[in-house]
């Protein structure tokens, strides 16, 4: 095994700490990890507590909630890392009938490094929909820098129907590679009704495969679930750290909770007020803002195997992407690339800056005839061991499952050609696919029991919110948009590429967020970095 392919089996066994999602199935997800923008920041000062205990830590907003309020955490080792403590929180499946059925939430935790330097916990979760936030407290200082680590324990869950918390089923592994593979652009009515036959059985499959907790998935509920875990841990308000998605279930809590908010970090956030169609265009600007930097990183290089220019770059993946839409490429397994997994193959390296150059590796052996590089890239986005074949989670499920219930609209598909202009003017390699994407809640069979709420997070303490220039997955508006819209919202910028602003390279964000987090420091709204 080369050097080259041992990196690219580490990140597919390693990015499942994040994932991503719209009716694609793109997701807020991959964190980034630059290195290459860092600033200097301000010299940070002592840790300062988190919360001061009170009486009321553990008091319910509804009395009949007691009993999950008032439960103690049984931590214990971990069964694969001695060094983390592991345990479940017992929640209701439906906060409307709090003496029904019951769901355990896996959760785990990473103690402090410097327990005198103590100074609360620090809840995180790492967007998706779908991603297992279990994942993302053990990932150290693959996501957090060491002020973090010594500070805090470092707590993740798994959100209801993810992870270990009774995670929603829909396909099996078979039909679930077959969903992945379809083309995400039809090419006439016999593929629409392919695709259109598919999203029905997804979502019969995950009524079929998955108990009563499939209708009860939504942002809401698992930011009702954040509280009682709050409160479970001791702390009289919640702080927390939600890259991606994990901005959109921050700012909901913000919303049900604005007493209980401590402090709140927002890294890559999600615009709440869009509809699916606005975010699907957002979507598909971001992706092709980062594709179009991709692409010129690679053509000011010795060694770019898609031409002289950004142009000539960009028209010869458009040009690979339909010739293996005409003919699937080979990989070093008994599976084909098709277009399916040559798109998710192609986005998923634009989420870190660090992989571009897997990215072309990848393109330069598609070019060749060869998609393993490729396939292996899409087989990370979906959390898939490209060796044993197996799902390492159920990201790729939960994504529909949980994005779905929060808002099920959806686009007939005789018309989405109508769309097609103006998505093809957002993004002319990726137009058509996020276009196509808008029919992705068609079938769902559940709906939600609560409506997801209007934000403003009004009474809320002040909410950081860290946006990046060319992220793909969460535009950088999305983030001037939320911190305008949470009435405590306070922006913070980084100027870079890749997915999220923290541990990417830059200095300046890593303190202000650090600062704020550790010592309770709010950074100047409106800081550049």
């Amino acid at each position: 095994m080369s050097p080259s392919t041992t990196r690219i089996v580490a990140i597919v066994l390693a990015v499942v700490l994040v994932l991503g999602a719209a009716g694609v199935a793109i997701g807020y997800g991959l964190s980034a990890r630059d290195g290459d923008d860092s600033a200097d920041g301000p010299e940070r000062a002592g840790p300062a507590p988190t919360s001061t205990p009170s009486a009321d830590a553990t008091e319910p907003p509804d009395p009949a909630l007691a009993a999950y309020y008032g439960q103690s955490i049984d931590w214990a080792a971990c069964e694969d890392d001695d060094d983390m403590e592991c345990a479940t929180l017992t929640v209701p499946v439906d906060y409307a009938e709090p003496d029904g059925e019951t769901i355990d939430l896996r959760l785990l935790r990473d103690p402090a490094d410097e327990p005198g330097q103590r100074v609360g916990s620090l809840v995180v979760n790492p967007g998706g929909p779908g991603s297992p936030g279990t994942s993302y407290a053990a990932a150290g200082t693959q996501a957090f820098r060491q002020p973090l680590l010594d500070a805090f324990d470092i707590v993740g869950f798994d959100p209801r129907g993810t992870g270990g918390s009774d995670p929603v089923d829909c396909l099996s592994d078979d039909e679930l590679d077959a969903f992945l593979a379809a083309d995400p652009d039809p090419d006439d009515a016999a593929e629409e009704q392919a695709l259109v036959e598919d999203l029905d059985g997804f979502f019969a499959g995950c009524v079929e495969r998955s108990d009563a907790l499939v209708g009860h998935v939504t942002t809401v509920e698992a930011a009702r679930d954040m509280d009682v875990l709050r409160a479970a841990l001791g702390e009289t308000t919640l702080t927390y750290l939600g890259a991606s998605y994990g901005t959109k279930l921050g700012a909901t809590y913000a919303e049900l909770f604005p007493q209980r908010v401590g402090r709140l970090l927002l890294d890559g956030a999600v615009d709440v007020s869009l509809s699916t169609r606005e975010s699907s265009l957002g979507q598909a600007r971001g992706f092709e803002t980062a594709l179009r930097a991709y692409v010129e990183d690679c053509v000011s290089g010795d060694d770019c195997p898609l031409g002289g220019s950004v142009e000539e770059g960009l028209t010869t993946i458009t040009d690979l992407l339909g010739d293996i839409d005409a003919q699937p490429l080979p990989t070093s397994d008994d599976r084909e690339l098709t277009v399916g997994s040559a798109f998710y193959g192609v986005v998923t390296p634009l989420y870190v800056r660090d992989y571009w150059p897997l990215l072309t590796q990848g393109l330069e052996q598609a070019l060749d005839g060869d998609g393993t590089t490729l396939m292996l890239l899409a087989d990370a986005y979906a959390s898939r061991d490209s060796f044993s074949g197996d799902y390492l989670n159920n990201s790729a499920e939960a994504i529909y499952a949980i994005n779905c219930l929060d808002d099920p609209t959806a686009l007939a598909p005789e018309d989405v050609p109508a769309q097609y202009a103006d998505f093809e003017e957002a993004s002319p390699t990726f137009g058509r696919v996020f276009a196509w994407g808008l029919v992705g809640c068609a079938g769902i069979e559940v709906e939600a029991s609560e409506p997801a709420p209007q934000i403003d997070g009004a009474g809320a303490a002040p909410i950081v919110v860290v946006g990046t220039t060319r992220d793909p997955a969460t535009p950088y508006e999305w983030a001037q948009a939320l911190a305008e819209q949470l009435d405590s919202g306070v922006l913070v910028t980084r100027d870079g590429d890749g997915h999220t602003g923290y541990n990417s390279g830059n200095e300046c964000v890593d303190t202000a967020v650090e600062d704020y987090l550790v010592e309770g420091t709010v950074p100047d709204d409106g800081l550049e970095c």
